[in-house]
């Protein structure tokens, strides 16, 4: 998919995005490569405020160059773009759930860290502190429905192609506050 059909495919499932700066070209992709890509991963930033947290996701930060996802969802439900290739969001991971994701299947524990997610997910960043205390606002939970269905949509996938970070990478938390089981619930009802 190409930046634009990326843009169009969110636009088209009803969600306003914001263009921020030059994402189209915003990678990482000197540092190796951006696919096959099989999937979405979701995220929580442990930021508050949206403009501080489109920064970061942007940026980056000391030891960790932006960008950080390709989107981030504020409150709102606002997708930003802020980057579009590799990005550093996923992190190495699970080859077993990788092939789960591929496959559409049921995911297997992530129990190694051994394939590099970077080069295979789109990332959405979603701004919640990830203490499981602050709130989702239903546009949000709406937001992050529809743009990962726009994903699905444009590939052909169903909503097994969509994971959270904590079913992927060993110790991780995110998304906290909602279920990755209910919202690909939401997902695939969407998809139809």
């Amino acid at each position: 998919m190409s930046a634009s059909s990326f843009l169009d495919a969110l636009q088209d499932e009803g969600l306003t995005v914001v263009q921020v700066g030059s994402w189209r070209t915003h990678n990482r992709n000197h540092k190796g490569p951006w696919g096959p890509v099989h999937g979405v991963m979701i995220h929580h930033t442990v930021t508050r405020g949206s403009a501080a947290t489109v920064r970061i996701c942007r940026d980056g930060y000391a030891g960790l160059p932006g960008p950080l996802c390709h989107g981030v969802i504020t409150k709102d439900g606002r997708v930003h773009l802020v980057g579009y290739g590799r990005a550093n969001h996923a992190g190495l991971g699970d080859d077993d759930v990788l092939r789960a994701v591929i496959a559409e299947t049921s995911l297997p524990a992530d129990n190694e860290s051994n394939t590099d997610g970077n080069r295979h997910f789109y990332g959405f960043e979603c701004e919640n502190l990830g203490d499981g205390q602050d709130p989702w606002p239903e546009a949000q939970l709406l937001a992050i429905e529809k743009a990962a269905a726009a994903v699905c949509r444009w590939h052909g996938w169903n909503e097994r192609s969509v994971i959270g970070h904590l079913e992927w990478q060993p110790g991780k938390i995110d998304p906290r506050g909602f279920s990755m089981n209910t919202m690909r619930g939401r997902i695939g009802r969407r998809l139809g």
